[in-house]
């Protein structure tokens, strides 16, 4: 029987389960006509017209419920920049999850400073606010909280814990665009909120960051930086801070202009369908969503996680799980294969002209949550799947089901 069952997967040749093909950017005609209007105007860059790029700063931070919004090359950068505006210095220490991109430790590498790792919380996969206190020291200048796929921190203890100690708060919204904590739109509870618009983002002009705040100072500081040291009482060959050309595109500017508007009714749908596959899966033995935590939020799903307990699938490693899952069309992942720490530039100590200091070790840092996560647990959903219709995610909870009864 469980070879005839095998033979029905669609990694053995059966039919697949998912037939739904989910294309992503999403985008009309609006969004051709308005990067055309730019190519005919022949003022393509910024400074040489910014006016659709300050017209998407002020859009988005008023999306966001913020005073100010500074675009940026990458969303790496735009860590960067706040990390430098809030006044951090070599040698610093800022706290940081394992699990999450390589930027989030590695742009407090670039600015000569020491990212300590704090384990996730098992539930939420975000930062767990109950180990951060434990790793703050005296070097300890301020905190990353990542709202994981999308998924809110626990900000209200980790605000509390940062005015407690007297440390930044910069939240790394990359997969957050549109998600709410408590009635927030995240990137705007801390001291300064970054997000990227790389090509798999919920909002996406195919690379570009934007870091939001409401904090004067901040934000005088991080514009300066952008545009190589410029401030705007100054000349254009006065540079008053060691900044960069970190400037995005008037073409940039109008795609990113033209998807937020598309925002809100997409981070609905993901959220809906969300909360729609989560009780589709709550019977399924071995499938567990992550925990949506007990306050009001709203999840932007970049990421629909699950964790995966193979002792309930015939004791198939995860990997070989998601290539049967992948087949059966439901767009999906492993996630990162590692915790950050585990990465060769950490293990290896390759940082350069970066001047961190020896006794840095972190061979020996040992976050079990983020290694069982990696290893045994987390499965992938991508949030362009999380835009199809119930149909869809009763397709994905089927596609589940089918590859669990083959193993049996």
């Amino acid at each position: 029987m469980i070879g005839k069952q095998l033979g029905q997967l669609a990694i053995h040749g059966g039919p697949k389960s998912v037939n739904t093909t989910f294309p992503w950017p999403i985008y009309d005609e609006t969004e051709v006509q308005a990067v055309a209007s730019i190519v005919r105007s022949g003022q393509w860059g910024n400074p040489d017209c910014a006016d659709e790029v300050a017209h998407f700063e002020q859009a988005f931070a008023s999306y966001c419920g913020s005073k100010y919004a500074v675009t940026c090359v990458n969303g790496s950068v735009s860590l960067r920049l706040a990390l430098i505006a809030c006044g951090l210095r070599p040698g610093d220490e800022v706290i940081v999850p394992p699990y999450t991109f390589i930027a989030t430790a590695s742009v407090v590498l670039e600015i000569n400073c020491v990212p300590v790792f704090v384990d996730i919380d098992p539930q939420t996969y975000n930062l767990d606010p109950t180990h951060i206190e434990a790793a703050i020291t005296s070097r300890t200048k301020a905190i990353i909280p990542v709202h994981f796929a999308g998924l809110p921190c626990d900000m209200d203890a980790i605000l509390d814990i940062a005015q407690r100690h007297n440390l930044r708060v910069i939240e790394d919204a990359a997969h957050a665009h549109g998600a709410e904590y408590k009635g927030r739109k995240l990137g705007s509870i801390g001291d300064a909120g970054s997000f990227s618009f790389q090509s798999s983002k919920n909002l996406t002009s195919g690379e570009g960051g934007i870091v939001i705040t409401n904090d004067d100072a901040l934000y005088e500081t991080m514009n300066s930086l952008r545009n190589v040291g410029r401030l705007p009482s100054g000349q254009w060959y006065d540079h008053f801070n060691p900044g960069c050309n970190y400037r995005i595109t008037q073409l940039q500017a109008v795609l990113l202009s033209e998807q937020l508007k598309r925002l809100d009714e997409q981070t609905i749908t993901r959220n809906e369908n969300g909360l729609y596959l989560d009780s589709l899966l709550a019977d399924i033995d071995g499938i567990t969503p992550l925990s949506r935590g007990e306050v009001a939020i709203r999840h932007c799903y970049h990421l629909y996680i699950v964790k995966y307990d193979r002792t309930k699938f015939g004791q198939i490693a995860k990997q070989e799980f998601v290539a049967m899952l992948s087949a059966e069309g439901v767009p999906c992942s492993a996630g990162y294969p590692h915790p950050l720490y585990k990465q060769p530039v950490f293990q290896q100590k390759n940082f350069m002209c970066y001047a961190i200091p020896e006794s840095v070790d972190y061979t020996q840092v040992n976050c079990p949550e983020a290694e069982l996560a990696c290893a045994e647990e987390a499965v992938w959903i991508f949030q362009q799947a999380m835009l199809g219709t119930r149909s869809d995610m009763e397709s994905f909870a089927q596609a589940i089901r089918k590859i669990q009864n083959a193993r049996k």
